[in-house]
């Protein structure tokens, strides 16, 4: 059986209007690199043509690897799919369909694979896009990395070059709740950062809700971080602390000063405090409730409704 040396991922959502641009480019880069080539096109629940276009080419064209889900499963599901049906013998590239991540920089990567390197990651040195997801995107990179028991590069999204056996460990992780970068860093071997800008969009609008972003720094926090829960106990003292200093004030005054603080104020602000405390922890064992809840159902991380297998590697 002739495999694939390396095999290109890209999960679409909704990239009719990018999707000639990608094929475009892609082609143009296996058609010029000695290297054998599959590319992964996963269909993440589209609701355009990107689904008929992948099948369309998948049957004309041996060097694509269609996989069509059954409905939308998110960015990190979709991926999820892609890596697993991947068969590159060397390594994955995984990219983005929106041409923000520049096929093109594969031969860089590879030659950094060559060295010694099991995952070569791109960091972005500059972004294209709002000054508000700029600034969450870069702090956010900051905090995590200041709270996580994982050392996760700045500025690195799953753009990346993965060697294969890096590849097996991360289809051995049955994890619901995916941050795929993490694990990726959580896996160790020799890894590197390659920097580069990251383009504007080729086309269209972002498909990244404000909620989905908001989703996946959660999962980054929750499955990388014990800080939630150390946070919590850490408010839990310092409410008590305030608690007993404020206590002693009262006391302190009746004894010394022959006053008691009086009125509904007093009242409130204890009720306040202990309430927002006592929520704020049911919150974040929420969190974690929540992920084993999912977790424990074992139900299929995504449902493929259709896969066309390049012919040329069978």
């Amino acid at each position: 059986m002739k495999l694939p040396q390396i095999s290109i991922v890209a999960p679409l959502y909704n990239e009719s209007e990018t999707f000639p641009m990608l094929v475009q480019r892609l082609n143009a880069l296996m058609d010029t690199s000695p290297l054998a080539i599959e590319v992964v096109l996963v269909d993440d629940g589209s609701k355009d043509d990107t689904a008929s276009r992948i099948r369309q080419l998948a049957l004309t064209d041996d060097r694509y690897h269609g996989v069509l889900l059954s409905r939308n499963h998110g960015h990190q599901l979709a991926l999820t799919a892609g890596i697993s049906a991947a068969r590159g013998t060397e390594a994955l590239f995984v990219i983005d369909g929106d041409l923000q991540d520049p096929p093109e920089l594969l031969p860089e990567f590879y030659k950094l694979l060559l060295e010694g390197n099991d995952v070569v990651y791109a960091v972005r040195k500059k972004r294209k896009e709002g000054f508000v997801k700029r600034m969450g995107y870069h702090w956010f990179y900051r905090i995590l990395r200041s709270i996580s028991y994982v050392d996760i590069p700045l500025d690195s999204g799953d753009f990346a070059l993965i060697s294969r056996r890096v590849v097996d460990v991360l289809n051995k992780m049955p994890e619901e709740s995916r941050y795929l970068r993490g694990m990726r860093s959580w896996i160790g071997f020799n890894q590197t950062g390659f920097e580069y800008e990251r383009d504007a969009r080729a086309a269209g609008e972002s498909k990244y809700s404000f909620k989905q972003l908001f989703g996946l720094a959660y999962n980054g926090i929750f499955n990388f971080s014990e800080f939630p829960i150390k946070f919590m106990s850490r408010t839990g003292a310092v409410a008590i602390t305030i608690s007993l200093i404020y206590f002693l004030v009262v006391v302190a005054k009746k004894l010394f000063f022959t006053q008691v603080i009086e009125g509904f104020t007093a009242l409130l602000f204890v009720i306040i405090l202990f309430s927002g405390v006592q929520l704020l922890a049911l919150g974040i064992i929420g969190e974690y409730v929540l992920r084993i809840f999912f977790q424990s159902k074992q139900r299929p991380l995504f449902i493929v409704k259709e896969e066309i297998v390049n012919r040329e590697y069978i």
